[in-house]
């Protein structure tokens, strides 16, 4: 997965996470551990900091390893909302583990594709803290989790038993292992998130090539070749890699492009080989097609400029936005869209063209100051900049704010005045 969780601010002295085994750590999910917990959450719900948490919990002699981890823990838990909802104050987490973790509604989308098919039990192999495996548990499939890290699969098993718990069922047992060794088991549909970080539970590194993933795409993929299979990566995935049998769906949330997922067998649906999914507060919008679109011809620049979502510019989906909102391409090859008159899309932003500025810095700063704009969005595709150094050397200074596009557009570079629709 992307970094997709926001991490909270941690007190002063709480370390960044555990160390690959820590006692501390592993003490969390007995009951110990958990009742520390308890008694955490009880005093910052009384108001206190957690820093004047920490100073009174230490006064009482508690075991300095655990104590740490459950201070770093309760923190964890707090960012965790936004991916795991309210259940996330009983659920136990790594950093690195929280970081690759898919967010509940879309693992509720991904159960969905199995309940569709007809699934009964899912193999979630590399199942990180157990997110894929707690919507398939909510969508009444059984998940049979696979977690190679032993600290990592303890947490998965004790999140798991939480909601077993509310939904009075019997908790999945998660076997710790290789997943391409131990396999799909007696599985009818398998998901796989493969680890796209190096080992450890914080401080990790993103691996860069797909070699390195683990499992590996080619087991993955053979996988996929008998079984109904899902396999999450990450947004930026090389399109080489995709197999021409598979559903490449990219998901964004709220803006954030989170995730590529393939889908093979009956998880694909027929004639769908390309699906931009774009979802914005309580709502969903998607756009499919049976392969890349065709980008839509170069037009002149209209009253309208749009900016696609991430999901329909990696989807290659573009030309098919473009069809929907009468636009064309503002320059050859980059992917902004302008129109004359104003579409509303979910699927990318719109904003109103106001002018075009001198392009060059000297003449631009004189533009921007002579309209009284000092606080600057800048967009850019195209063209050799950095906003952030560029908005520095612009020193604005005004009451107005505005965003400046800094593109190609008819083969020529362009800087363009606008505001959001």
């Amino acid at each position: 997965m992307t970094a997709e969780a926001d991490q909270p601010r941690r007190p002063r002295g709480l370390p960044s996470g555990p160390p690959t085994s820590s006692p501390g750590w592993e003490r969390l999910p007995a009951p110990e551990g958990l009742a520390l917990l308890a008694r955490i959450s009880e005093h910052r719900e009384s108001g206190r900091t957690a820093d004047e948490v920490a100073r009174r919990l230490r006064g009482e002699g508690l075991d300095p390893a655990l104590l740490a981890a459950a201070l770093t823990q309760t923190e964890l838990r707090a960012g965790a909302v936004a991916k795991f909802g309210e259940l996330a104050g009983e659920l136990l987490f790594t950093r690195a583990a929280l970081e690759q973790a898919t967010r509940e509604r879309v693992a509720a989308l991904h159960a969905g594709r199995f309940r569709s098919a007809g699934c009964r039990a899912v193999a979630d192999l590399g199942c990180g803290l157990g997110a894929e495996s707690l919507a398939l548990l909510t969508a009444g499939i059984a998940p049979l989790p696979v977690e190679l890290d032993p600290l990592t699969a303890a947490f998965a098993r004790h999140n798991l038993a939480v909601l077993a718990g509310r939904l009075g069922v019997d908790a999945p047992r998660v076997r710790v292992g290789d997943a391409e060794r131990l396999g799909p088991g007696g599985a009818d549909g398998a998901f796989l998130d493969p680890a796209r970080r190096t080992a450890g539970h914080s401080d990790t590194r993103r691996i860069a090539s797909p070699d390195g993933y683990s499992p590996s795409l080619s087991f993955a993929f053979g996988l996929a070749e008998r079984l109904p299979t899902g396999v999450k990566l990450g947004p930026g995935l090389d399109r080489a890699l995709i197999p021409g049998t598979a559903e490449a769906q990219w998901v964004s949330v709220d803006g954030q492009l989170v995730e590529t997922g393939l889908w093979f067998g009956s998880t694909a649906r027929p004639g769908v080989r390309r699906a931009a999914l774009v979802l914005r507060g309580s709502d969903a919008h998607e756009l499919t097609a049976p392969a890349d679109a065709e980008d839509a011809p170069e037009r002149r620049l209209g009253a309208y400029l749009y900016e696609p979502d991430g999901a329909v510019i990696r989807a290659r989906l573009i030309g098919a936005l473009a069809a929907r909102i009468d636009a064309g391409m503002a320059g050859a090859g980059i992917a902004y869209l302008t129109g004359d008159r104003l579409v509303e899309t979910p699927f990318a932003s719109a904003f109103r063209v106001l002018e075009e500025l001198p392009a060059r810095e000297r003449d631009l700063r004189r533009a921007l100051a002579s309209r009284d704009i000092g606080a600057l969005e800048i967009k850019k595709r195209g063209v050799d900049a950095d906003p952030a150094a560029l908005r520095r050397r612009l020193r604005l200074s005004g009451e107005r704010s505005a965003t400046l596009f800094l593109t190609r557009a008819a083969g020529r570079h362009v800087a363009l005045l606008a505001e959001r629709c």
